[in-house]
């Protein structure tokens, strides 16, 4: 999307301070961080919000999910962390939405997750 904040991010038009990047995602410090550790991990697809996620975009989550996990060691963030994602106007971002995201994507995602920390 030509308008879209994060497109710009990721397109480079925009300048972003990248912690990391691959053929998915690409993750970067927020430039108001309410957290000594506050990074953005956004897809390099581009999709609105959570609501508009589609049956396709399963994997894409779960990568998210994997990427947070990884920082987060790489970080040192040993104590834990937190993963939010922010959904609609009354959620915290800009435009409407609900979430309606398919049920197999936070289960796929939920695995992932799973499945990295019983590797650990």
């Amino acid at each position: 999307m030509d308008n879209c904040l994060f497109c710009k991010i990721v397109r480079g038009e925009i300048p972003s301070s990248r912690v990391y990047e691959d053929d998915k995602v690409l993750a970067f410090n927020d430039i108001d961080p309410k957290a000594p550790t506050h990074i953005l991990i956004i897809p390099k697809k581009h999709i609105a919000s959570i609501a508009a996620l589609e049956d396709q975009d399963c994997e894409l989550v779960a990568h998210i999910v994997r990427t947070a996990k990884q920082l987060a060691a790489d970080k040192g963030l040993d104590n834990g962390f937190r993963l939010v994602a922010n959904t609609g106007r009354d959620g915290g971002q800009i435009g409407a939405g609900v979430i309606r995201a398919p049920r197999e994507c936070f289960e796929m995602a939920a695995a992932a997750f799973s499945a990295a920390y019983d590797r650990d």
